[in-house]
């Protein structure tokens, strides 16, 4: 998704005229070619399938023509968005509140709280984002009803197909037809044949995917282990570049688990990101890469594409990926937006390089002398209240600044969740901050502030 720029002018909740134009217009939104020929087949074609490259914006292509669709004397929710993963969920929200477009929207995804969830429901939101599971559960349950339901949109559809939804989605299909407007989206020209839909649906292709996209250079290295163990080959490399933001790339879930252990008993400072952590722990290690707190980040495909994560400056593919497709992915974290890239591709003595490079790597030369990473700048405070509690940024901010004794340069980035809130402050100043908010209030209500873990 393109950045929002900041913009002085507020764009104010007004159901009756909001427009793309002026929504593109307000909030300082530069619309790119491929958000453009989305938004003007959307008014010739019911039925999308939008086909563009991850970080190139198909969040805003099909927000943006679907909140000019919304109906103000409506009541009921008419647009679902399914997708693949709880991070793209909350960050469809976001991106939906900031176009302000006076219109309610809510998140469901599995790991929350089915209760508040449906507590929620009762007075229905005009758009839904969830994830497959979460969102077939409440139609069954009867707490989201789709009488009013117009537009469907199957973000990275061929994903959640990809990790097993079929069943949840069809489903959801099924229950919400007929429907006046379907889109899907995806990152990848897949050969998939839609069978999802019972009644055969013609569908205006955009496809993005062979366009040229603004990026930088991307430099393709390559390091040959000795033996079958490469994890002293990463440990060496980690103290290479592990001072630049990284991923480091594994093929399931217990090599990350494993990898992470020895590289915490070396002294590597990083996170870790999987589909088995429990919902808290994967929003931490997104918010701490975000904000600058951590630089390495160990992780299974799943944050390969479809989740807001920073320009990447390096690419480690500790485990090779098994197609070509999921290597582009991949890559596709770094190199975007004119931004200079590295990929390395760590080989034990037996590997050989994947049929599917079409450029021939060059051999990584490590420096003679080598030191751990240092630690960030930065450190992240986790704050316990959230937007239920009524708290912003702004909020925050004043009690760092106030009662925290920190300048404006001494506060990083800040992000409010549901009920918990995350802020980056100068790892010099974090204790003694700690110790100057302790028993400090928020919204004369007492919160818990500790060193995020």
């Amino acid at each position: 998704m393109l950045p929002l720029k900041s913009n002085p002018l507020n764009l104010m909740s007004d159901k009756l005229s909001f427009s793309i134009e002026s929504a593109a217009r307000k909030l300082g939104i530069e619309l790119n070619e491929m958000q453009s020929a989305a938004i003007s087949a959307g008014k010739k074609h019911n039925n999308i399938l939008l086909l563009s490259p991850t970080g190139s914006g198909k969040t805003l292509a099909y927000l943006l023509p679907l909140a000019e669709n919304l109906k103000s004397d409506v009541s009921g929710t008419q647009a679902l968005i399914i997708v693949p993963a709880r991070e793209l969920a909350l960050q469809i929200e976001q991106v939906f509140k900031s176009l302000r477009s006076g219109f309610k929207v809510m998140c469901c995804y599995g790991g929350h709280s089915i209760k508040v969830e449906k507590d929620r429901l009762k007075e229905a939101p005009s758009v839904i984002v969830g994830t497959p599971g979460r969102l077939a559960d409440h139609l069954r349950r009867k707490n989201i009803t789709s009488e009013m339901l117009s537009m469907l949109v199957l973000d990275e559809f061929d994903k959640s197909l990809e990790l097993g939804f079929e069943e949840d989605m069809s489903y959801i299909i099924q229950e919400t037809a007929p429907l006046k407007r379907i889109w899907l989206t995806s990152a990848t020209d897949t050969k998939e044949d839609i069978s999802l839909f019972k009644a055969p649906i013609v569908f205006h292709k955009i496809n993005f995917l062979s366009e040229q996209v603004a990026t930088g250079n991307l430099d393709l290295y390559y390091l040959r282990a000795e033996g079958t163990d490469k994890l002293d080959t990463l440990f060496k490399l980690l103290c290479s570049i592990g001072n630049e933001s990284t991923l480091i790339f594994c093929n399931h879930r217990d090599a990350v688990e494993r990898i992470s252990e020895l590289l915490h008993a070396e002294g590597i400072d990083h996170s870790i990101f999987h589909g088995g952590l429990k919902q808290e722990d994967r929003e931490k290690a997104l918010v701490t890469l975000r904000n600058g707190s951590c630089k390495i980040l160990l992780t299974t495909d799943l944050a390969s594409r479809g989740l807001d994560i920073p320009e990447i400056r390096n690419v480690i593919h500790y485990q090779l990926a098994p197609t070509e497709e999921i290597f582009v992915h991949r890559n596709g974290r770094t190199a975007r937006m004119f931004a200079d890239g590295n990929v390395f591709l760590i080989l034990s003595e037996t590997d050989t390089f994947p049929e599917y490079l079409t450029v021939q790597p060059t051999e990584y030369q490590l420096p003679g002398q080598l030191s751990l990473p240092q630690k960030s700048e930065w450190i992240t405070l986790y704050i316990g209240g959230g937007k239920k509690d009524k708290l912003c940024k702004g909020d925050i901010a004043g009690l760092l600044i106030q009662k925290g004794h920190l300048t404006q340069t001494e506060v990083g980035k800040i992000e409010v969740y549901d009920f918990a809130s995350f802020a980056a402050v100068r790892r010099t100043k974090a204790m003694a901050t700690l110790k100057w908010l302790r028993g400090e209030k928020l919204k004369r209500k007492s919160v818990k502030i500790e060193v995020c873990r």
